[in-house]
């Protein structure tokens, strides 16, 4: 990877339910250097912050678009941004192969709607839905289910977030 290029500005959200379990998606494909790899096809939502956009707005932008989920309140938000790099790209030109990878603020939402709410098979505006399937999920389980190159990250939300994975 060339670390001369920057980190695209991104978001991530770990959306709790009442029972403290985390919102996880299946990906449909591989999105440039943000490939699937077999066994590892599972992550929370996450997206780039617009030019001028809040992070916290491009949470809950990035959570509406890829889930179809507006009923979430903040709970916090991890104190860092934290980084992981592509994998290397030698695939055709892509709007992300000019990063090196993603620079994230992380947020933890509480889902405060009924899972009928959650559509990752629709997308607004046009944009192609990024997922197949949700599902709930232990939050100590997700760290095997994202892409290896994402899960120093997952652990860590493991670790910061904990406290949010209780019911209540």
């Amino acid at each position: 990877m060339n670390d001369a290029l920057p980190y695209r500005p991104n978001v991530g959200v770990a959306l709790f339910d009442r029972r403290g379990r985390v919102l996880i998606a299946r990906r449909i494909a591989d999105d440039g250097p943000e490939i699937i790899l077999p066994g590892h096809a599972w992550q929370m939502p996450q997206g780039g912050i617009d030019a001028g956009e809040d992070a916290e707005a491009a949470a809950h932008r990035e959570l509406f678009e890829e889930t179809g989920i507006r009923s979430a309140v903040l709970l916090g938000a991890h104190p860092d941004w934290l980084t992981y790099d592509f994998l290397p790209y030698a695939g055709p030109p892509h709007r992300l192969a000019r990063f090196r990878g993603q620079r994230q603020r992380w947020y933890a939402l509480r889902f405060t709607g009924a899972d009928a709410e959650i559509d990752v098979a629709r997308a607004p505006d046009g944009i192609a839905p990024e997922f197949s399937d949700w599902r709930w999920e232990r939050l100590p389980a997700i760290v095997d289910l994202v892409v290896p190159f994402k899960q120093a990250i997952y652990a860590e939300l493991v670790r910061a977030f904990a406290g949010f994975a209780e019911p209540v």
